[in-house]
């Protein structure tokens, strides 16, 4: 056979191995623009003699809208999409590309686990792997796509990247088998009760959740977007929002940010405590909200949500802003007993080691911790607004009369209860005290917020 209809046999034959992760890929990508790496990489599996085609794993880059990534995609197709340390090395290669020129990577995972047989070799391999991705982590964007079942070793690569998709009725990820954790439960539960996004709440995994690889696409395009142009033109800079001056919830609060261009993340977790990419005038921003009518009382689970997006906002220059309404640490035993101060302490010191710029914008109650962490000079805000109605204060206020005035034992409760509000709770306090920068009405935030980023902009 000549060296032409060898070349095309070969090509089929690894088409044919991964029809399907090509076309996932392809469901991404600008047409035609995928060039593979590494694509006649075979291996043979000695314990179930087979080959493995491009070693289980496709590689290569592509473009998407025009801007230019990195793919690894697991190809279930061959030997379950099993790991092993040819498919780590050819891995590997990929990302050393991705480093070299700054390109973001998406992964496409799909795997039952390790190859059976190899041993320690495998293990090394995905170590090699594990902290290549661990290296990357907060200078190049990863995008990771749980196109399947992922379990073993390789799932902790979702504690890793930037931005993890869940797909509706197909993801599964798992530290171990789903059979064997539900049969350690002693229950009898599925895959997706185990490992979907919503049985991985508390893992606080699921960046997203989506239908469909369309729907993927226009979320890494629109992310990748506000990473790559952090200023763009916008006449939305004077816009006056004057439905806040009526109602200012969380709900409302959204409409600071320019239209169409608010990304909430994490949304399936902790919703009370909301973590945005948007643009304030054009400016790309990350911004946390707590969402509570009555204020967001803080858990371990809610800060630690809270840290990761702060991390997130330090690594890429993001300005970081904070729309405050929160009672601070809830007071409850199992509260008490968690690790909330751990990831309370965490937080500042990435809060810290944010140079952008870091703005706080009281719009509800920002009560005892709650204001020392999230609106206070001190703890290193650029800028802290609070809105006219915004109460700043010690303690909320009925708890704070109770122990303020535990004194004036024959006062009435209610009467000490509105006392407290009234003397303590105003901001204007705060403001006197040169803490809070300016009290502000509500409909002109967005003016304040923007005129602001501009004159951090570095």
């Amino acid at each position: 056979m000549d060296k032409i209809s060898l070349l095309q046999k070969r090509k089929k034959q690894l088409l044919d191995a991964g029809k399907e992760i090509r076309a996932n890929i392809n469901s991404l990508i600008d047409e035609d623009s995928f060039v593979e790496l590494s694509a006649f990489s075979f291996s043979k599996n000695e314990f179930y003699g087979e080959n493995a085609e491009g070693e289980g794993v496709v590689t290569g880059f592509a473009t998407i809208c025009d801007y230019p990534f990195y793919i690894v995609a697991q190809n279930a197709a061959v030997l379950s999409g099993g790991v092993s340390k040819a498919n780590c090395e050819k891995i590997e290669k990929c990302l050393n590309q991705a480093e070299k020129t700054s390109t973001p990577v998406i992964w496409l995972l799909s795997s039952l686990g390790v190859q059976i047989g190899e041993g320690v070799s495998v293990l090394e391999g995905l170590a090699s792997l594990i902290l290549k991705a661990s290296q990357m982590k907060g200078s190049i964007p990863q995008y990771l796509i749980v196109n399947g079942e992922v379990y073993g070793q390789i799932s902790l690569l979702a504690g890793i990247c930037d931005f993890t998709y869940f797909i509706d009725k197909k993801s599964a990820l798992c530290s171990n088998s789903p059979l064997v954790l539900s049969a350690k439960a002693g229950e009898n539960l599925s895959k997706f009760t185990v490992g979907g996004a919503n049985g991985l709440i508390n893992a606080q995994l699921a960046t997203f959740t989506v239908k469909n690889f369309e729907e993927i696409k226009k979320s890494i395009t629109e992310i990748n977007e506000l990473l790559s142009k952090p200023l763009i033109d916008s006449d939305e800079m004077n816009v006056s929002l004057t439905a806040l001056d009526k109602k200012a919830d969380g709900k409302a609060m959204t409409a600071v940010f320019d239209k169409s261009t608010a990304i909430e993340l994490g949304a399936s977790y902790c919703p009370e405590v909301k973590c945005y990419l948007a643009r304030v005038g054009g400016i790309a921003v990350a911004a946390a909200l707590f969402d509570g009518a009555d204020g967001v009382e803080l858990t371990a689970q809610n800060v630690r949500k809270l840290k990761d997006f702060a991390e997130f906002a330090c690594c890429y220059g993001l300005p970081y802003v904070t729309f405050v309404n929160t009672l601070g640490v809830k007071s409850d035993l199992a509260t008490n007993n968690s690790l909330v101060l751990k990831e309370l302490g965490e937080y500042v010191s990435i809060l810290d080691c944010i140079d952008a710029a870091k703005i706080s914008v009281v719009y509800g109650k920002a009560i005892g911790l709650g204001y020392t962490v999230f609106a206070a000079k001190s703890m290193g805000y650029d800028y802290s607004y609070a809105f006219a109605s915004a109460k700043i204060a010690l303690f909320d206020s009925v708890q704070g009369a109770e122990i303020e005035f535990s004194n004036e034992k024959k006062a009435d409760g209610t009467k000490l209860a509105a006392k407290y509000a009234d003397e303590n709770s105003d901001p204007i306090n705060a403001a006197q005290g040169g803490y809070i920068d300016n009290i502000i009405q509500p409909s002109f935030v967005k003016q304040y917020l923007t005129a602001s980023l501009q004159m951090l902009l570095k």
